[in-house]
This record gives structure tokens, C-alpha cells and sequence, in this order.
């Protein structure tokens, strides 16, 4: 996505005594044009307070004209696409790789486990084909089930979490999700979220898939968290579980600072 950092001309004169609603104006003409913008580029462009910026995003996206990204705003249709399950599939694919193998690494013969509806876990389900260890999968997944379900893995067994299916992430929500998830006991759960602030709570964007992982981390005996480095700069919406209910995280070009929090936390924190 084309981040828009800086105007071509200064601001206009008189720009900083524009009223709010015709500022407002102006800000959603060059966010239309340019499908993103950032509260820097407001601030330039309209000579006001990184505070005001904010008010003025967060008035646009109250009025349903933008979505709020980290640093700036950008247009709904545009915010969907970015959060969908295919164009996140693609972000960081190495280090979701690199993280994959390392828990794949540490699988023993006939266990059993939730893989959720993160890409992180479609990574892991491809790494327990390639390592052809025998294993249980059960998710809510859906282009888990396809990766497994379609695998000549005789060793992999693949049971399915149906739902409610969620076009933007391609998986299964709501209650018939949790019921299904419910009647379970796994060795460990393999997740990853949006988010982990500096509180300790896990988060998502979503409720619904928050309410799946937090089911999936109950009903399991292990809880094994996978993150890259830009999860411990993000917050999702909804508060998943404190962190103190995960045993083991993998990590990959974590801060040290990161590292002490999740020890702190009585996590074991795993470097890849």
C-alpha cells in the first residue's frame, strides 16, 4: 500500500482557520485521491496539532468514510482487502515460515492440536505436511482443512470446527464453532493475533475469532504463541486472553524489551 508522507506544495495560508467540517472536507478529497493518508501529511498539509489529525481521522472514520490504520487512515474498501486472509498470507511469509518449522521441530508422534485461522497457522499446517510428522489437526480453518483435507498425508488427521464461515479470514466463527471446539482436549494450541500490547493482553480484530482462540487456548494443555516483531507494535480490538495463560512463544527480530515482557509474564520466550 502507497503510504502518503508529504504534500507537494507548503500549506495554504489560511488552511489552519478552516472550521473543522471544511478541513474535514478537504482531508476526505486527498484521502479518495490517494487512497491513504497519514496524520504527518494532515498535520503538513492543514497546519494543525498531531492531536487535531487524530480527531479528524477518527471523525471520518466515525462517519464511515475511512478506517484507521497504524499512523493514518485509509479507505474502507482498501482496509478490508489489507486485513483479508489472502493479502496477509503473503506479509512476512519468511518469518511466519521460519516460525513454523521451529514449533513443527518440537511435535511429537501422535499429538494432538488446534491450528487457528491466523496465516502463522497455515504455515504450521504446511510444515507438518512437509515434516510428515503423524498429528492431529483440528481447526476452524478453512484453507487449513483444504491444505490438509487435499494432502496426500496419510499420517495427518484433519478434524473440521464448522460454523459460521467469516469471508474475510476464511474461517468459522460463532457459537456452533465454540460448541464444536468445546468437546475437545488437545496436547497444545498453535495461534497467533493481531496484537500484543505492553499490558499483556492478547488481541484480535475480531470478537468472534477472539472468542475462538480464547476457546481453543482453554481446551488445550499448552498454549504456543507465534509472533513476529510487528505484533508487539499492533493492538486488535478485542482482548483474546492475558498473556499469562500462554506457555511458549515463538518469536522472530524481537526486542529485548519484548523478550523481558513475555518472561515477565511467565512465558518461555523462543527466538527463531
Amino acid at each position: 500500500m502507497r503510504h502518503f508522507t508529504a504534500m507537494a506544495a507548503g500549506p495554504e495560508p489560511d488552511l489552519d482557520q478552516l472550521v473543522p467540517a471544511e478541513r474535514r472536507r478537504r482531508i476526505l478529497e486527498e484521502l479518495r485521491e490517494r487512497r491513504s493518508i497519514t496524520i504527518g501529511a494532515v498535520e503538513q498539509q492543514f497546519g494543525v496539532s498531531p492531536m487535531t489529525a487524530r480527531r479528524d481521522l477518527a471523525a471520518l472514520v466515525r462517519d464511515g468514510h475511512a478506517r484507521r490504520t497504524h499512523g493514518g487512515a485509509v479507505l474502507p474498501d482498501l482496509a478490508a482487502h489489507e486485513d483479508s486472509f489472502r493479502h496477509r498470507l503473503e506479509l512476512e511469509r519468511t518469518e511466519k515460515e521460519r516460525l513454523a518449522r521451529a514449533v513443527v521441530a518440537t511435535i511429537e508422534t501422535s499429538e494432538t492440536l488446534f491450528v487457528d485461522s491466523s496465516t502463522t497457522g497455515f504455515y504450521v499446517a504446511q510444515a507438518i505436511l512437509e515434516a510428515g510428522v503423524a498429528v492431529t489437526v483440528l481447526t476452524s480453518s478453512l484453507p487449513v482443512m483444504n491444505l490438509v483435507g487435499s494432502a496426500d498425508a496419510p499420517n495427518v488427521d484433519l478434524i473440521a470446527l464448522g460454523g459460521t464461515f467469516r469471508k474475510l479470514t476464511h474461517s468459522f466463527v460463532g457459537p456452533d464453532t465454540v460448541r464444536a471446539l468445546r468437546g475437545y482436549l488437545v496436547d497444545r494450541v498453535v495461534f497467533s493475533v493481531k496484537g500484543v500490547t505492553r499490558e499483556g493482553h492478547l488481541t484480535d480484530a475480531d470478537p468472534l475469532e477472539a472468542e475462538v482462540k480464547r476457546e481453543m487456548i482453554s481446551h488445550a494443555q499448552s498454549a504456543v504463541l507465534l509472533a513476529t516483531a510487528e505484533k508487539f507494535d499492533d493492538r486488535g480490538l478485542a482482548v483474546v486472553c492475558p498473556l499469562t495463560d500462554v506457555d511458549i512463544a515463538y518469536v522472530t527480530d524481537t526486542s529485548p524489551e519484548a523478550i523481558r515482557m513475555l518472561e515477565t509474564h511467565g512465558v518461555s520466550a523462543h527466538p527463531v
